[in-house]
């Protein structure tokens, strides 16, 4: 296994690069995308070639923060100094892009989830830390960049949306100091907001109502799942990245510990979110089917039918649930 390193090394390999290309995980959140945006304009500022790599749309509520940095071309920068992994420590959540990944001369990883194995050439994983975003933040200081306003705002947007707008249990009063800094960068958290929170399409909210028809109490109702099919998504005219969020809906449901929501995805796999809002550790069960994340927040891809993977996840979570009982 490879060594964890410091924030100062990876700090001092970026400045020393002259291309860099960056690779959030597959199905883009707002810790993801937020850390490259912020990474990618702070490398651009320093002098640098430096691109974004998706295999994946930009999801609309997040595209505010793509100025002119996301791209599908794995050739957009030929021959990279660092290829550098963010907000994902694994591969397979990079799986179209894992050629081009070690392409780098140097390959960095920077990530917060608990489940994440060092795998990089330079690694920095801290599974104490909120979201990627601050590991970022830290980054750009040790670099001796400014953090301006966009960069803030990037920075700022993977932090919100990780701590769950600073309501769930891993917001910490780092995470409060590192946004106060933000506000002196002039970054205007209400316009940041109103992206994030109040911009939604009718046809996500179509889908939602759908998704919580099949929401379903079990384990004496400490635990509640619900799914979404591709049926019921062509039904309304959805996206699947408008569907996130819907997990932590779930898990809010009075009496529920852990809130499960199952996606079928295109080409035959099922991804699983899991929240667990007090005791559970829902990174215990994602690790049964192979999965990872964090002790309240976790996830999974299973390759079966959309009935067989609830029933599966279910039964997960009531083993869980016993041995905590």
């Amino acid at each position: 296994m490879k060594q964890n390193h410091s924030i100062e090394e990876i700090a001092k390999q970026l400045m020393a690069a002259r291309s860099v290309i960056l690779f959030p995980h597959i199905q883009m959140d707002g810790d993801a995308l937020g850390s490259c945006a912020a990474l990618c304009k702070a490398l651009r500022c320093a002098g640098k070639e430096a691109v974004i790599l998706t295999e994946d749309e930009v999801p609309e509520y997040l595209s505010f923060l793509d100025q002119g940095y996301c791209t599908m071309d794995s050739e957009a920068i030929h021959q990279p100094d660092v290829c550098m992994c963010v907000d994902c420590g694994e591969v397979v959540r990079f799986p179209k892009r894992e050629k081009k990944f070690f392409q780098g001369k140097i390959t960095i990883c920077l990530d917060h989830h608990t489940t994440s194995t060092p795998f990089a050439d330079y690694n920095f994983i801290d599974g104490s830390i909120a979201a990627t975003a601050e590991l970022v933040y830290k980054v750009i200081k040790a670099m001796g960049i400014p953090i301006d306003k966009e960069i803030g705002e990037a920075i700022f947007t993977g932090i919100s949306t990780d701590t769950g707008n600073f309501q769930y249990s891993n917001a910490t009063k780092e995470s409060h100091l590192i946004t106060a800094d933000l506000y002196d960068a002039g970054i205007d958290h209400a316009k940041v907001a109103v992206q994030l929170y109040q911009n939604t399409r009718l046809e996500k909210i179509r889908i939602t109502n759908r998704i919580l028809d099949t929401l379903e109490l079990f384990g004496g109702g400490k635990a509640a799942i619900a799914y979404v099919s591709q049926e019921m998504l062509r039904q309304v005219g959805a996206e699947l990245s408008e569907t996130e969020g819907v997990v932590e809906t779930v898990r809010n449901v009075k009496g529920v510990e852990i809130g499960a929501f199952v996606k079928e995805q295109d080409g035959g796999r099922i991804k699983v979110s899991m929240r667990a809002k007090t005791t559970g550790n829902v990174a215990e069960i994602a690790a049964k089917f192979g999965g990872g994340g964090h002790v309240k927040a976790a996830g999974c891809t299973l390759y079966t039918n959309l009935q067989e993977a609830c029933e599966s996840v279910k039964e997960a979570i009531e083993e869980s649930l016993k041995i905590k009982d």
